[in-house]
């Protein structure tokens, strides 16, 4: 039997030209280099420049993917962008991508679920292409964190960044096993009732301001690892497959003690595990994306290979995809 696999045909990533080491807050805040490695494994992040906005990250992005990829732009059916930093109210980030890129047909929108923004929309881009409402799709994940962070906070203001990544999606034919290439399967979760962990003090109605990141950050972390491991392992099971088949988890990148704890949860090696929070700091919606393009431009990731995301966010919101490269 045929079916429809959304396959990834290609990946990009884009980081501003800034980079801030960690040195750099000690001029203004209570903190150094060893406390924020030791606590989060974040070396430097990239911060946007003035004028710079999340839509022209995700732009920068979605050109890259689309080079690697091989496809012009207007044979993309449909944009989504997973993101909780947008340029404006609305229009959607999406749409304005989607007019940078000359593309004048297809239809455009974002998707807001944080640092789990990325796996929410590569499951509705699957679906999408699943249900034949689109061949090609960019699914992008772009933000930019800096300007929701609070200057003063150093249990938050250390840990974001900003950037942006991107994939294409491709409808392709196959046989409905677990063998085909393309996305196997996923798995969504939120549970409003843990709002309060980890969310941003301001927004539209409330206060019309865009208010800045609070985080309770010990208990994002104790619900961190469980709920990961399980949405991982819920992922696999739905695909048919175990822990022990997966060549590559590429995890958000929030936290190293976080992907630490995850994965010995899942039983595999650190060797396993694709890491760059050392470099980009956590880019919430845009940290996978980014994280798959770097690993593809480093020749790590192999035609066939078995990918595990995962990722959680304010919500809270968590889910993974088992995918094959």
């Amino acid at each position: 039997m045929t079916i429809i696999r959304p396959v990834i045909r290609g990946a990009g990533h884009y980081l501003p030209e800034r980079c801030v080491e960690n040195s750099e807050f000690s001029k203004t805040l209570d903190t150094n280099d060893e406390w924020i490695v030791s606590r989060s494994g974040i070396e430097r992040r990239h911060i946007a420049a003035e004028g710079e906005y999340t839509s022209d990250l995700a732009t920068h992005a979605a050109k890259a993917a689309l080079e690697n990829a091989g496809i012009a732009a207007d044979e993309i059916d449909a944009i989504i962008v997973a993101t909780s930093t947008p340029d404006y109210t609305f229009p959607a980030v999406a749409t304005q991508v989607q007019a940078r890129l000359g593309i004048t047909r297809g239809f455009a929108f974002d998707v807001q679920a944080v640092c789990a923004g990325f796996i929410f929309a590569l499951a509705n881009a699957s679906g999408l292409i699943v249900a034949q409402q689109a061949k090609r799709i960019l699914v992008i994940g772009a933000e930019t964190f800096s300007r929701i962070m609070d200057p003063t906070d150093r249990t938050t203001a250390v840990l974001f960044g900003d950037g942006a990544g991107a994939i294409v999606l491709e409808a392709q034919p196959g046989t409905g096993s677990n063998s085909d290439r393309g996305v196997l399967a996923c798995d969504l979760n939120s549970d409003g009732r843990y709002r309060d962990l980890l969310y941003v003090d301001g927004g539209v109605s409330r206060t019309g301001t865009a208010g800045c990141l609070r985080m309770q950050g010990r208990e994002v972390f104790r619900h961190a690892v469980e709920k990961l491991a399980t949405t991982a392992e819920a992922a696999l099971e739905k695909a048919g497959l175990t822990s022990a088949e997966v060549d590559w988890i590429v995890p958000h990148q929030a936290n190293l003690r976080i992907i630490r704890g995850t994965a010995q949860k899942l039983g595999l090696p650190m060797e396993r595990v694709v890491v760059t929070v050392q470099d980009h700091g956590n880019t919430s919606a845009a940290s996978i994306p980014l994280a798959l393009s770097v690993a593809h431009a480093q020749g790590r990731l192999k035609p066939g290979d078995l990918i595990l995301t995962e990722a959680i966010g304010g919500g809270l919101s968590w889910g993974a995809v088992a995918l094959r490269w």
